[in-house]
């Protein structure tokens, strides 16, 4: 067993903790046990553990949990960046999360991280030409987690959503890397206009509770937008904006502000 435990480990860390952290949480908490088992220990990859979690998250009355568990499956198997990417955003959500305090949580209990597991499944079925099926993804993410993102939209890895509640993500939009967002941000339209229509936000982009941000702008790599904010023009990188209708007022305050989460406008930041 101990063999086993340290070949797990060196092939896949993350997966290898979320396993031990499994197994503690059975033995402190027995009533858990069922769930624990179900969506953790049975299973023998990451991969796996996601597929049967989004399988029970969004099952219903029209379509069974095995069905969509078979479609997330063949996702994962025809593209492995679907686990890469969610190992990722495990380690994003654990490390900018203060209410995060091991890789398990945001597989069992959070329902930004588990939304954005979904979408990538989606966003693979879209981009297979299974559009219809997408959508269905689509709306199931947004009934079961108040979160609506486009099966279109492109999602980058190390992702982190706060409370995720009331997330919109429009068609054309694209979110790069290591991006934080908190709950209400929209990434929108300004209007009915087709085509290329939404945000492009860059890397490492912190994104504060309720901001919209509007049209084919680029946000800048490294800014910041604060709580409230309607951003309606584009934002160079390493910025800080605030206000309705956004405007500069200072430098992001620090070379990552996405990981450090520093929402507090200083004086000349």
């Amino acid at each position: 067993m101990a063999e086993t435990r340290k070949k797990l480990a060196e092939l896949d860390p993350v997966w290898a903790q979320i396993v031990s952290e499994a197994e503690r949480a059975v033995r402190e908490e027995p009533l858990l046990g069922g769930l624990i088992h179900s969506s953790v220990l049975y299973h023998g990859s990451l991969k796996r553990a996601l597929s049967y979690r989004i399988s029970m998250k969004l099952a219903s009355g029209e379509m069974p949990e095995q069905l969509i568990r078979e479609i997330s499956d063949e996702a994962h198997d025809a593209d492995p960046t679907l686990e890469t990417d969610a190992r990722a955003d495990i380690a994003a959500v654990y490390d900018r999360d203060p209410a995060c305090h091991r890789f398990l949580q945001p597989l069992l209990f959070f329902k930004g991280f588990q939304a954005v597991q979904a979408h990538r499944v989606a966003h693979w079925l879209w981009n297979t030409g299974r559009k219809d099926l997408a959508y269905f993804f689509q709306m199931r993410v947004s009934e079961v987690f108040s979160i609506d993102i486009h099966p279109a939209a492109r999602v980058g890895k190390g992702i982190m959503i706060d409370h995720a509640h009331a997330i919109v993500i429009g068609e054309t939009a694209v979110v790069g890397d290591n991006v934080s967002l908190l709950h209400s941000v929209t990434l929108g339209g300004t209007g009915k206009e087709d085509e290329d229509r939404h945000p492009k936000i860059g890397n490492g982009v912190l994104i504060g509770a309720g901001a919209k941000v509007l049209g084919n702008i680029k946000v800048g790599n490294c800014s910041r937008i604060a709580a409230g904010s309607v951003v309606l023009t584009e934002v160079p990188p390493c910025k800080t904006v605030a206000g309705v209708p956004a405007r500069i007022v200072g430098e992001a305050g620090c070379a990552q502000p996405a990981i450090t989460m520093d929402q507090i406008l200083k004086s000349g930041a």
